[in-house]
């Protein structure tokens, strides 16, 4: 039998230590990545994405980073909920919806929120002909700079795409939410 001596060796039973890590952890990438890019509220996720045409993958990405799927989430603007629904969106949509006796508080009832979040994407869809980055740069800084942005050869040469985004927080947005519906895709395949 051979004998270390523990003392003489420490720093070699550390590095050996961390490269038994780092090859665990690089097996197994798809456990780390379900933990920095969990879905919580999946069937409700599932539930919409169907009914209004979505990929699911997308408005987990969506949620990641507007509320981090925190459904108490209020911004300094006073968007509400999982998808940060703007009061006056979620009244103009339960309008539309059909929503008897819409209050502000249902803004942070996950199911009303993601049903209401999914139902505006749509609309934005539509509206951009699916284009992901106009639908994403609209669902944070208005349809309206969009399309004046889009009407502006500053930030668009054709009028149907953009090429910069003048907004640095929705540039900065629409970045954050195609990387992460980019990871959700390949992690929940």
């Amino acid at each position: 039998m051979i004998l270390i001596d523990l003392k003489k060796h420490k720093k070699l039973l550390v590095v050996i230590a961390m490269v038994m890590t780092i090859g665990i952890v690089l097996n197994n990438t798809n456990w780390l990545l379900k933990i920095l890019y969990p879905i919580h509220y999946e069937e409700i996720i599932d539930k919409y994405a169907i009914e209004y045409n979505l990929d699911p993958h997308l408005i987990a990405g969506i949620i990641r980073t507007e509320s981090k799927f925190n459904e108490k989430a209020r911004s300094s603007k006073d968007a509400r909920g999982l998808m940060q629904i703007a009061p006056i969106t979620g009244k103009w949509a339960s309008e539309k919806l059909g929503m008897e006796n819409y209050d502000e508080a249902i803004l942070f009832t996950p199911d009303v929120n993601i049903k209401i979040g999914c139902w505006y994407l749509n609309k934005l869809k539509e509206e951009f002909g699916g284009d992901l980055q106009l639908m994403l740069a609209a669902y944070n800084g208005g349809s309206g700079n969009v399309n004046k942005w889009l009407q502006d050869t500053k930030y668009s040469e054709d009028g149907k795409t953009l090429t910069d985004i003048p907004f640095a927080e929705t540039k900065a947005y629409v970045k954050k939410v195609i990387k992460s519906y980019k990871v959700y895709r390949i992690v929940y395949r």
